[in-house]
């Protein structure tokens, strides 16, 4: 009996981290890096044509020389959040 309630215990307050759902872009994103869109703040120009919600990929390389690629989300107000960041292989195994 102890022991159970000491498992629901662990399980709630390991699912207490667990409120946002999955796809939900509410919260502030990556923290731009040097080559993002949005490192020296949001554009200037919005994407107006654009439906909101959408996203679209940018890739750079970063001060270190690594392939990056971003994926970037259109907020309601016409910003951009960073919601996935991606560092490529600096070599591939592939023969091709």
């Amino acid at each position: 009996m102890r022991r159970s309630m000491g498992l629901r215990l662990v399980l709630a307050f390991a699912l207490t981290g667990c409120t946002t759902s999955a796809g939900s872009y509410s919260s502030a994103g990556l923290a731009p890096i040097p080559g993002s869109i949005t490192y020296q703040g949001q554009p200037r120009t919005k994407l107006a044509r654009s439906p909101v919600g959408s996203s679209f990929p940018h890739t750079f390389t970063d001060q270190w020389g690594r392939q990056v690629e971003e994926i970037y989300i259109i907020r309601p107000d016409r910003s951009l959040l960073i919601a996935d960041r991606h560092y490529r292989p600096a070599f591939s195994l592939d023969d091709d």
